[in-house]
């Protein structure tokens, strides 16, 4: 098995999947199956060319395709014992991707531009996605959670290293931040109300609410759609969402309603069993020029001043004060996306307005309130903590023992899951397509078992 292949490919698949399509793919094929789990040949190109356009090392195909396999294998065996999440754990980690997306995009408006779709669509279609890798991280915790190291194991590892094969550590940093979003203005939501309340008597006068969206409405993946945004599961829309749209009578137009997206006029189209089909108008606020930081900053002043007078710990601020939920938990530190740890190195890898921000400060200052512009593109405020900073050296046990103990852990985690697929591989039915008997998967034979 090759190592480290296995969480990264999951999350790749779980990245891309609503991509799946727009590719232009015109012929698939089935090239693996895991009991009742299937392997397409265009899944599998999509993560090797993910990786390419990620700008990441491209492992073979046949790694790749073992990773998919072993991903499969584990949502089998969580199926024959019976394994399954919570549903809000699902929605935690559906939010948290699309915020990573709406990132990568630049902001919601260019998301939804990409895909032709809605963000609730975009969701709908990425939550089952979202839901086996939960599943997957859960029988992974089952096999290897109680794996324990020691400090000897540790050690032994780094002594095992070749001293000129050593890494060199660059300097890093340990920040924290604590975040309160600027908040939309009266003016501006009282306008977006107005015209949502001249758009709903238009509808009401007769004009075609499909119409009326395909015109007005800041949802350019459902606006196309006149606003149809199909049948949702209870459960998948915001709750300020699905709550007025459950609250109508079919065909029947909901007041303004305000959500986390925005403004909305909904309109019910039919229910059937657990789920509804609704169509809605959105608004959207001006998160650039219609938005007030006056209250976001007097509050982190405040904080500021507590914080410096030593009435309150940074990190007690972080976690009852912050709006950053990422971050908030944790005490504000901001962690590393790449390693898992609040150290994040001081180079050009870092977030550019973060790198200017402590070029101005010192090791334990706290900053004044800076403006800061959230992963899904909110304009907010924020305050810095310059906690700690290290020297770039060549890597030793006392400085980084932290980072060699993860990969240690890693190593046995890994060993720990190399021999439950071993055993487990007799327990589900696996097929490789002879396109792939060069790969050598598992030792298996091409077309085994059938």
């Amino acid at each position: 098995m090759r190592r480290g292949l296995l969480v990264l490919a999951f999350g790749l698949v779980s990245l891309i999947g609503f991509g799946q399509g727009q590719q232009g793919i015109s012929v698939d094929k089935i090239i693996a199956r895991v009991d009742n789990y299937y392997i397409l040949r265009s899944e599998l190109e999509e993560i090797f060319q993910s990786y390419k356009a990620e700008g990441q090392r491209t492992p073979e195909r046949c790694q790749l395709l073992e990773s998919l396999i072993i991903n499969k294998m584990l949502l089998a065996k969580a199926e024959i014992d019976s394994v399954t999440v919570e549903e809000g754990q699902v929605d935690d980690q559906l939010d948290g991707r699309m915020s990573y997306m709406i990132q990568r995009f630049g902001s919601e408006k260019n998301l939804v531009e990409a895909y032709g779709k809605s963000v609730n669509e975009l969701k709908t279609e990425l939550r089952q996605q979202v839901k086996d890798q939960a599943i997957v991280e859960t029988m992974q915790q089952k096999i290897a959670g109680d794996v324990k190291i020691t400090p000897n194991e540790v050690r032994r590892f780094f002594n095992a290293i070749p001293k000129d094969s050593l890494p060199y550590i660059p300097s890093e940093v340990e920040v924290g931040q604590i975040v309160r979003l600027a908040t939309v203005t009266k003016e501006q939501k009282d306008k977006l109300r107005q015209q949502l309340l001249d758009i709903k008597k238009k509808a009401e006068a007769g004009e075609d609410f499909a119409m009326l969206a395909q015109i007005y409405s800041e949802d350019l993946g459902s606006a196309k759609n006149g606003g149809d945004l199909g049948f949702a599961k209870r459960g998948a829309m915001v709750s300020e969402f699905e709550g007025a749209a459950l609250a109508l009578k079919p065909n029947e137009i909901s007041d303004i309603v305000e959500s986390q997206y925005g403004f909305h006029l909904i309109q019910l189209l039919e229910v059937r069993g657990a789920e509804y089909h609704a169509r809605h108008i959105l608004l959207r606020p001006d998160y650039n020029r219609g938005t007030d930081i006056t209250e976001a900053t007097r509050y982190l002043d405040s904080l500021h001043t507590l914080i410096e007078i030593d009435s309150l710990t940074f990190a007690q601020a972080a976690k009852a004060n912050s709006e950053d939920k990422m971050t908030a938990d944790g005490g504000g530190l901001i962690v590393d996306p790449n390693t898992g740890l609040a150290r994040i190195p001081l180079d050009a890898s870092m977030d550019p307005a973060l790198y200017f921000a402590l070029d101005s400060m010192k090791v334990g200052d706290v900053s004044a309130p800076i403006s800061y512009r959230t992963e899904d593109g909110r304009s907010a405020m924020r305050i810095l903590w310059y906690k700690s900073k290290s020297e770039p050296h060549t890597a030793n046990l006392r400085d980084d023992y932290e980072k060699l103990a993860q990969i240690v852990l890693s190593n046995k985690k890994n060993n720990a899951l190399e021999e439950w697929f071993k055993k487990a591989a007799g327990d589900v039915f696996i097929s490789v397509d002879e396109e792939f008997q060069n790969c050598q998967i598992f030792g298996l034979a091409p077309k085994e078992n059938q």
